[in-house]
């Protein structure tokens, strides 16, 4: 029976098959640098807003807590976006013809709030809530990073569901005094002082922590 292939084949094969694995790996390298790149994550990307607010400027400089404007951290899911009025609190007195306040001012005198683009959002299917975290300790630091040291904001974490997981697993990493947990300067707390904060504010043990029902509901 006549030869079908020619013995040039016997190199081309095995370098297409090579080629083949070389070429999957690469898109796999690709697909997963994408995946957590910037472009995607959004990880430190300043974000444009209808005003310029800084955060370096309100909570680092003039050194105003968390709570001043978002009121709903401690009671609610949402921790809250300040309306006009808290804004006019200070800026009714403070920088009142500035250009750069002009949409705050407009807000106020028609009753259309502002619209602030979200920063830190999880997908709809998932289920948070800012009260319980911040109840067991969990600083505003750790999840929306050194905002007091942010002129625009960005966001700090991927949000991603290993990177939840990654604190649920050993939730004594993130936990703070009641005292430090609005603090941005605060260190991280050691081992010791997690697994103390554990006992002293009943926080459930991990294996009830990485529960698909306790963020997918």
């Amino acid at each position: 029976m006549a030869q079908i292939f020619s013995r040039a084949y016997n190199t081309i094969a095995p370098a297409v098959l090579v080629g083949a694995v070389l070429l999957l790996s690469l898109l796999g390298v690709c697909v997963y640098a994408v995946i957590w790149s910037p472009y995607r994550t959004k990880v430190k990307v300043p974000v444009s807003q209808q005003v310029p607010f800084s955060h370096q400027h309100h909570v680092g400089g003039l050194g105003i807590e968390c709570r001043y404007c978002h009121t709903g951290v401690e009671k609610s899911a949402f921790a809250g976006l300040p309306p006009t009025h808290t804004c006019m609190t200070c800026h009714s007195q403070l920088w009142t013809e500035a250009p750069l306040l002009a949409p705050v001012r407009e807000s106020l005198i028609t009753g259309t709030p502002l619209r602030w683009k979200r920063i830190n959002n999880v997908p709809d299917y998932v289920y948070f809530d800012h009260h319980i975290h911040v109840q067991k300790g969990v600083g505003c630091v750790s999840c929306h990073g050194r905002v007091d040291e942010m002129p625009l904001l960005w966001k700090s974490e991927t949000l991603y569901m290993k990177w939840c997981l990654e604190c649920h697993r050993q939730p004594e990493t993130a936990l703070r005094k009641p005292s430090q947990v609005f603090d941005m300067a605060s260190p991280d707390p050691t081992q010791q002082e997690g697994k103390q904060r554990i006992r002293e504010q009943d926080v459930r043990p991990a294996r009830f922590l990485v529960d698909c029902s306790n963020c997918h509901r």
